[in-house]
Order: structure tokens, then sequence, then C-alpha cells
């Protein structure tokens, strides 16, 4: 059976609670009440204009190398299966959402995309993954490990090697502090209701190493940087 993981030292569960509600309103397609300086950045015009997804989307297929019949996690998954390439990659998707509202969108449509490869959204955090262990060849988690702690993200690496079978690759993103959004990124993320942590990339490689993985690959982007790690090295 899966394992409930949890950290020792700290409850993770207001954190996680106030991500899912910034989701679950961008899902619905509710308004953020923003002040005019905010609203003034050309950062928020790109969101608003729906041209900023493109600049922060990491492409993780690049990285995954997908094979036919593979079973993949989708962790933090959105609703990604109705927007990327599963039909072509072959892949089976499995997904996991703390977003409500993304969750239930996604079950309610996957099936009617394509029953054979789409296997359901569970709820849950990323931290505690509801699946056996050894179960995926693939694993990703993207655009959301800036609203945690390097501490947390060491949990959630800790998971994904559970879940992961011995030759599985895990392919994750990273903020880049350094990026020339990056700040102002920051700020439109806390008018939304989520504080965003510029913690240095090279914690993450650290943290990789703790758990027993291997960074085998990199992907910078405008504003993440992409991760492809094994842990059978």
């Amino acid at each position: 059976m899966y394992s409930a993981l949890t950290s020792q030292s700290h409850d993770w569960a207001s954190q996680i609670e106030t991500v899912r509600q910034r989701f679950d309103r961008e899902f619905r397609q509710d308004a953020f009440d923003l002040p005019p300086e905010v609203e003034a950045m050309p950062l928020f015009r790109e969101w608003i204009g729906h041209t900023l997804a493109a600049k922060i989307t990491s492409p993780f297929w690049e990285l995954a190398q997908f094979k036919k019949n593979q079973r993949c996690l989708d962790i933090g998954c959105g609703v990604s299966f109705l927007i990327y390439g599963w039909r072509e990659w072959e892949t089976y998707f499995y997904g996991q959402e703390v977003s409500f509202v993304a969750r239930d969108a996604l079950n309610a449509r996957g099936s009617q995309l394509n029953s054979k490869l789409f296997k359901g959204v569970q709820t849950g955090a990323a931290h505690q993954l509801q699946y056996e262990n050894a179960t995926f060849d693939r694993a990703i988690a993207t655009g959301f490990s800036c609203y945690y702690p390097p501490e947390y993200w060491k949990l959630v690496l800790r998971e994904v090697k559970r879940v992961l079978k011995p030759d599985g690759i895990f392919i994750f993103d990273a903020i880049d502090p350094d990026a020339e959004i990056a700040e102002n990124w920051a700020i439109l993320e806390m008018y939304m209701g989520v504080e965003v942590f510029l913690s240095p990339l090279l914690q993450f490689t650290e943290l990789v190493k703790e758990v027993g993985g291997k960074v085998t690959a990199t992907k910078k982007g405008e504003l993440f940087q992409m991760y492809q790690v094994s842990f059978n090295l």
C-alpha cells in the first residue's frame, strides 16, 4: 500500500490549502482583486492576455523521453491531459492534484478524450502520493515547487522515488531566482494569495543527492529550470 509520508517538524496542511484555493480560483476563472499598480505590471497584462503561460510552462516531454505504453504520474497535473500530447506519446496518464476544480474537470473529460490512456486523477498533495510502490515509468511535477520551501520538496522527492520503478525517470522544475521576471512574478503571485519561495537552484540539486538521486539532464526556461532525475544510478 502507499505510504502517507509526512514531515515530523511541519504541518503542511495550511500551506497546501492556500495553494489549492489559488488554483481553484484560476481554474474557475474567478477575478482576482489586485491593486492598480499590480494590474499595471507588464507581466499581469501578459497573464490576462493568456500569453504568459507559454513563456513559463516547462516542456516536460522534452526530458521525459516517453515511450509507448509507459505509465506516467503527473503530480499537480492541473488539466494536463486535455492540453498536452498524451495521445501522441501513447503514454498512460495518472494524475494527482490538490485543486478540486482541476481534478473534477479532468475526471469528467479525460475518459471522453481517450478512455484507454486516461487513468484518472486522485486528490492529494505531492508529498502524499496515492499510489503504490514502483508503479510508474515516469513522473512529472512542474509549476508548483516554488510555492513550498526546499524542505517540503525533499519529502516530494522521497515519495516520487517510492512510486517510480527502479529505472524510472522524474522530471520537475524549480524557479530560477536570477531569472529576469522572477521577482515580478513572485509579486504577482503574492497578490493572488500565495507566497513564492525564490530558493537557490543549488538547493534542489543537493536535495536530489540527499535522497539518493542524480540529476541526469537540465533545461533552462524563461522562469523555471527543468531537471531530469534518476534514482537507480
